[in-house]
């Protein structure tokens, strides 16, 4: 399909004025294969920051309470939403009914054998597969990826080549990280680990969701702009 010519109004407010991470930056031209990542934390970082959807600006969302810190650069996928469809796959995978999307982009955590100083950046990611992730009856997927040109990961292809001690340091990452000391009760479910090919399909998914989700976000928003 032919990509429709843009608004000339949309490439002077990009010059004009930063990019909202979400809305205002593709999610890449050779998307899934390879996707753009905004990235929101490092590996040294000790509080967690997260987009604020509203502004575009990232916003501390809370210090790290515990101890454990995430093992990989994390962010998200611009211009996906996880919503029906992305539910509808990871419920396939689990055998689960009912599931809705958890209305966030679609998040991304990217290895890389090189550190990254601070986040609010955007990089060129290969994904290799993902964690099916339920956080109570919300889908939740975490894609696993690697930096583009990265020289320990840059060749991966799949997850398959990812040794498992990575895979269940991200895993222990995000079933433990909302959880109290002294806590029992886990508030996230892993149901299963994906290969590249799955990744594919939950980034076109997120994708689709967010073209319906967003679908006159551009028309509206040039019509405010023209008054």
């Amino acid at each position: 399909m032919k990509k429709a010519k843009p608004d000339p109004i949309w490439k002077l407010m990009g010059v004009l004025f930063q990019s909202h991470p979400w809305h205002g930056v593709p999610i890449g031209d050779d998307s899934p294969e390879i996707v753009t990542a905004y990235i929101e934390i490092v590996p040294t970082d000790t509080v967690k920051y997260e987009l604020d959807k509203s502004s575009g600006l990232l916003k501390i969302d809370r210090p790290q309470r515990f101890s454990n810190v995430c093992p990989t650069n994390y962010g998200f996928v611009p211009q996906t939403y996880c919503g029906e469809k992305v539910a509808e796959l990871l419920g396939k995978r689990a055998g689960r009914s009912h599931l809705v999307g958890d209305a966030d982009p679609l998040d991304i955590c990217v290895l890389s054998d090189r550190t990254i100083s601070h986040s609010n950046i955007l990089l060129r990611a290969i994904p290799i597969g993902g964690l099916s992730m339920l956080d109570g009856e919300e889908a939740d997927d975490k894609i696993i990826a690697v930096m583009e040109g990265d020289v320990a990961y840059g060749a991966w292809q799949d997850i398959s080549q990812c040794p498992k001690s990575i895979v269940d340091r991200l895993k222990h990452y995000f079933l433990t990280y909302k959880q109290a000391p002294g806590s029992e009760a886990l508030k996230c479910e892993i149901t299963s680990v994906y290969g590249r090919d799955e990744a594919h399909a939950v980034i076109k998914a997120a994708h689709d969701d967010y073209s319906v989700r967003f679908a006159d976000i551009e028309e509206v928003l040039t019509a405010e702009l023209r008054g």
